[in-house]
C-alpha cells in the first residue's frame, strides 16, 4: 500500500506545522546535500521556520558570503530560473 496523497494546503494547527517543518527541513536538506556531492555544484538552502528560526545549508563547504555574492552579481533575469 501507499501513502495518502497530501493535499497542499497550510497546516492550521501551529504545533503540527512545526512538527511538519522540522521533518520535512531535515529531508530537504538532506536532498541539497546530496545534489551538491553527486553533482559537484554549490547549494544555499536558507529557511525561515513558522517561529522565526534560521535553518541554512551550504554544500561543497563553500562560505554563504561567496555564494550570495554570485547570486546578486547575475543579471536580474538569471536569478529567477
Amino acid at each position: 500500500m501507499g501513502r495518502a496523497k497530501l493535499q497542499m494546503k497550510k497546516i492550521e494547527s501551529t504545533i503540527k506545522r512545526q512538527v511538519t517543518f522540522s521533518k520535512r527541513r531535515n529531508g530537504l536538506i538532506k536532498k541539497a546535500y546530496e545534489i551538491s556531492v553527486l553533482c559537484d555544484v554549490d547549494v544555499l538552502l536558507i529557511m525561515f521556520s513558522p517561529s522565526d528560526k534560521l535553518s541554512w545549508f551550504s554544500g561543497n563547504k563553500k562560505r554563504v558570503e561567496d555564494i550570495l555574492a554570485r547570486f546578486v552579481s547575475l543579471p536580474e533575469h538569471d536569478r529567477g530560473r
